[in-house]
């Protein structure tokens, strides 16, 4: 719990409202006020304001980030933003107006001036606009980040490769040539478009090591390369069968098992 916390305080919105808020609410006052002497009372007004902004802020981000989670963005961009922006808006003026009351209630005897619901409502309205924008850009930026790193995490991999012997050499092969892999007797042969190489590990232990976006095993005896694969047909008893390139070291057909169907479906298309 307390790791997420400070995770939480870490995050590049929090470092940036943390000082912007103070900023915004020093700017207010320069705006609104003509006269400004620095004394105990406008210290006092200065923090009680800065602490509502913060109360504010940190409501509103707390239910946009409730919301990522019950109304994603990819359910209806339209009716997401809109629902984000009403909502959130009226949690905050609520938020500014109720403790606005009970902290004049408290300190002063005259009650809230009517210009502050007939001005600062509106600039914390706009205020309100502001920090959703800033959130909506925040998500697809998160979003741009993740498919960058998604990008990079798949470039990597394709990099990557499998040893094996060639005659007296180690030879590198990389994933992204590697067109399949089977069994035939102890040996597990994998198969590149030029030439298949003898490997002593097991099928089950060479899955292991292989991305699994870029392969599948339909069977106890096969494991291939999806891009091979050109195709698929079903047939009895829920089997399907692959229809692959036409390749040396493969049949024109693979027969994917009844267990292994549906996770293959959903892993091809």
């Amino acid at each position: 719990m307390v790791t997420d916390i400070k995770k939480m305080h870490s995050t590049p919105d929090v470092r940036l409202f943390l000082l912007l808020i103070p900023f915004v609410n020093a700017y207010n006052y320069y705006l609104t006020y003509t006269n400004i002497q620095l004394n105990w009372f406008l210290v006092q007004t200065f923090t009680v304001d800065t602490l509502q902004g913060y109360a504010a802020w940190w409501s509103i981000r707390s239910f946009i980030f409730w919301l990522d989670k019950r109304v994603p963005y990819a359910q209806g961009l339209v009716k997401r933003i809109l629902l984000q922006v009403l909502a959130s808006t009226v949690i905050g003026l609520l938020l500014i107006i109720v403790t606005t009351e009970i902290l004049n209630a408290l300190l002063r005897e005259k009650p809230v001036p009517l210009s502050f619901y007939q001005n600062d409502i509106f600039i914390f309205i706009i205020w309100f606009l502001v920090i959703n924008g800033f959130y909506v850009g925040y998500h697809y930026f998160q979003e741009w980040q993740r498919t960058e790193q998604l990008r990079a995490d798949e470039k990597k991999v394709r990099q990557g490769g499998i040893w094996v012997k060639s005659g007296r050499e180690n030879v590198l092969v990389a994933f992204s040539e590697i067109q399949g892999l089977y069994v035939d007797g102890d040996y597990t042969v994998l198969v590149t478009k030029l030439k298949k190489y003898l490997l002593e590990k097991s099928l089950d232990k060479m899955e292991a090591t292989l991305p699994a976006e870029m392969f599948f095993r339909p069977n106890r005896q096969f494991i291939i390369s999806r891009q091979i694969i050109n195709g698929f047909k079903r047939i009895e008893n829920g089997k399907l069968i692959l229809l692959v390139q036409d390749l040396d070291f493969f049949p024109d057909t693979i027969q994917v098992s009844r267990t292994k169907a549906p996770a293959f479906k959903d892993w091809f298309q």
